[in-house]
């Protein structure tokens, strides 16, 4: 109880005291762009040895301009389901936590962003009738055991007191538990919500929903494969099931929106995480370790969300050396919807 106190109370603390957030008019005030005297000269050329191309009649819209569009959010929750595909709308995946979210009262901290993900679930199956996790962000939390009769719980004693995009980038603590208020006679084992520090340094999410649009479907898969390949080396790739401290996690995750712009990917960073920020062409010292901050206490979560959209295969090599690795962006003025900088103060909305 003593823990849950001091994380309500450093939440409120922040809320509170706040953080003065400026919109930022281009993309480049949002997030620094490559420059080819600091990143080198192939800093914003594709790549020339893909292994994956997407087929001949994907169809991408170039017309429109991308920053400043998109709806902005407070908190965003990935929930597990093992899948890679869902519903059209996946609050009306039945028996779900989506749709337990969908019909419970909103967090009081702003928006929330609801997407389900290929997580692997608990209990490594896709059935909503065992308890998942969800991925609380820019948290970067993990809660587990998560039902939809625990979900009011997890919004108004969890999700409502978490960082948003809006707070300032300042060390939280969380709790190792918390306890859901249930019916009476319900099983001991899911009255408790348990929670813990995502071990991951930044995580890559892409729009895999082929019921939304069938680009998603095929970009995904090829995308991933493309982002790994490049990550290897660098001792930075994870499987979905490996959480070995530091790395990347690249989930495929429901519709964001923009659909005409695939493949949308969504970069969560921590701070500096990979300690490149700022400098030039290095690229990490190979163990996969970064500027983690994800102890239980003085965890800060996510800087940075980095929305980017147009993605393409020859991309991904220099979005990880880049944008995954220094926090910089490629082609702004074409692939970057928006995002956020908590560092900074800024917003794309």
């Amino acid at each position: 109880m003593a823990s849950t106190l001091k994380y309500l109370f450093n939440s409120a603390k922040t809320l509170a005291v706040g953080n003065p957030q400026s919109k930022a008019s281009r993309p480049t005030d949002l997030f620094p762009a490559v420059d080819k005297a600091v990143d080198g000269d192939d800093c914003d050329q594709d790549c020339a040895s893909c292994t994956v191309k997407y087929p001949k009649n994907f169809s991408i819209d170039e017309s429109d301009d991308l920053f400043g569009h998109v709806k902005g959010w407070s908190t965003h929750v990935l929930v597990a389901t093992g899948k890679t595909d869902w519903v059209h709308d996946v609050a009306d995946e039945k028996g779900s936590v989506m749709q337990a979210i969908a019909n419970t009262t909103a967090p009081t901290n702003g928006r929330l962003l609801v997407s389900a993900s290929d997580m692997p679930t608990p209990h490594h199956s896709t059935s909503y009738s065992e308890p998942t996790t969800v991925l609380l962000l820019p948290a970067f939390v993990l809660i587990e055991n998560v039902t939809p009769a625990t979900v009011p719980a997890l919004l108004a004693s969890i999700v409502s007191h978490a960082p948003t995009t809006a707070s300032p980038l300042t060390p939280f603590s969380i709790p190792r538990s918390l306890d859901a208020p249930l019916p009476e006679g319900s099983p001991a084992a899911v009255r408790a919500l348990a929670m813990r520090p995502s071990p991951h340094a930044a995580l890559l999410l892409l729009c895999s929903q082929r019921t939304r649009d069938a680009r998603c479907g095929q970009s995904a898969p090829l995308l991933r494969r493309e982002f790994l390949r490049h990550l290897r080396p660098l001792g930075l790739d994870r499987d979905l099931d490996d959480e070995r401290p530091g790395g990347v996690g690249v989930y495929f995750i429901s519709h964001v929106g923009g659909h005409k712009y695939s493949a949308n990917l969504m970069v969560y960073r921590r701070r500096d995480a990979f300690g490149l920020e700022g400098g030039g062409e290095g690229e990490g010292d190979g163990d996969g370790e970064g500027d983690e901050g994800q102890g239980d206490e003085g965890d800060e979560g996510a800087a940075q969300c980095i929305w980017l959209a147009r993605v393409r295969p020859e991309d991904c090599e220099n979005i990880v050396k880049q944008t995954v690795l220094k926090g910089k962006v490629v082609k702004p003025e074409r692939q970057l919807r928006g995002g956020f900088d908590r560092g900074r103060g800024l917003l794309s909305w």
